[in-house]
């Protein structure tokens, strides 16, 4: 069973886009190129920039945070990359902790 992540991209005009993948690096490369397997939010919006990444655990718990995260506006998400949360850190600013995996 592989370890789930949620990872923020920063387009060139600031945009933040949030997702979740078991690969950060395969992930990033994929939106960065631009392809048909990257994001289409994120085509013709680079260059990109990788600004954050935290360990979730399970899928369930990754896209829960992922979901609350996306609901947050842009300061506030902003402010929560800049802290650079751990996973149970930034499970207990988006009101998840309770629901947290074993693994932290």
């Amino acid at each position: 069973m592989s370890d789930w992540h949620l990872y923020v991209v920063k387009t060139r005009a600031g945009d933040l886009y949030t997702g979740v993948t078991t690969d950060v690096t395969r992930r990033f490369r994929e939106h960065a190129a631009g392809g048909g397997r990257g994001a289409r939010f994120l085509r013709s919006r680079g260059p990109l920039q990788l600004v954050f990444q935290v360990r979730l655990g399970s899928r369930s718990l990754a896209l829960r945070a992922e979901y609350r995260l996306r609901k947050l506006n842009k300061l506030k998400k902003q402010e929560i990359i800049d802290q650079d949360p751990s996973g149970g850190e930034l499970l207990a600013m988006l009101d998840l902790s309770r629901d947290r995996d074993p693994i932290e």
